[in-house]
């Protein structure tokens, strides 16, 4: 369970739009079902996820490894986000995100920190609600979808 889906849900709805993308779903999209009448929503994972088995329609599953990312499934997204990412793979979420020109948030476990600052000069760590969270924003210009 993650008691600040609703906050982080909010967030993304206020402030991106058209494709979003979400690494390391592993079996609790609790995030992405708040979005997916909304945007478009993909969730990835590097293993096959059954609960995803035509479950939650509306949710595109993809199975990808973000050290070795298809960056088909990432094109055009103006945000990609994980939920408490391991910090051992924070650093290829940001590579890839800024790869493809989109935002980056990341939602630590605990009192973890987000060390991407070497990927995006622009980022803070973000209180919105009950939700906190880090905020890389892309400072290539290349993502057109934001809804600012």
């Amino acid at each position: 369970m993650i008691p600040d889906a609703l906050d982080l849900a909010e967030y993304i709805i206020m402030n991106y739009g058209k494709k979003v993308v979400e690494v390391g779903v592993g079996s609790l999209p609790q995030v992405a079902l708040l979005l997916k009448n909304t945007m478009e929503v993909i969730v990835t994972d590097v293993k096959l996820q059954p609960v995803f088995n035509g479950k939650y329609a509306g949710i595109r599953y993809c199975m990808d490894d973000i050290f070795n990312p298809d960056i088909s499934i990432y094109n055009n997204a103006s945000l990609i986000y994980s939920i408490r990412p391991p910090v051992d793979i924070q650093e290829a979420i940001a590579k890839t995100a800024k790869e493809v020109g989109a935002d980056l948030l990341i939602r630590p476990f605990g009192n973890e920190r987000g060390e991407l600052g070497s990927f995006y000069k622009n980022y803070t760590l973000m209180n919105y609600k009950k939700a906190r969270f880090y905020l890389y924003k892309d400072d290539t210009g290349r993502a057109a979808n934001y809804i600012y």
